[in-house]
């Protein structure tokens, strides 16, 4: 695995590991609730078309996510 960097700037088709979720509640607690979990495998799918928001799947689902959300949560991009 490499360095962590913000779900938000995961590229299109990456994959990523959760390491943690770094935001206030109650955003920190939404976020969670979605499955935003430290050990969570997320791969980006695809975005707006003004870039923002992103699709992401994580545990079988796809979860929409604005860059605003998706900057509180900390990744491992998988190699």
């Amino acid at each position: 695995m490499s360095e962590s960097l913000s779900l938000s700037g995961l590229p299109i088709g990456a994959a990523a590991t959760v390491i943690a979720v770094d935001a206030a509640e109650p955003l920190g607690t939404r976020l969670r609730d979605l499955g935003l979990h430290p050990g969570t495998k997320v791969i980006c799918l695809r975005r707006a078309p003004l870039g923002d928001p992103r699709i992401y799947e994580l545990r079988g689902v796809q979860l929409c996510l604005r860059g605003s959300e998706a900057r509180k949560v900390r990744v491992s991009a998988d190699d």
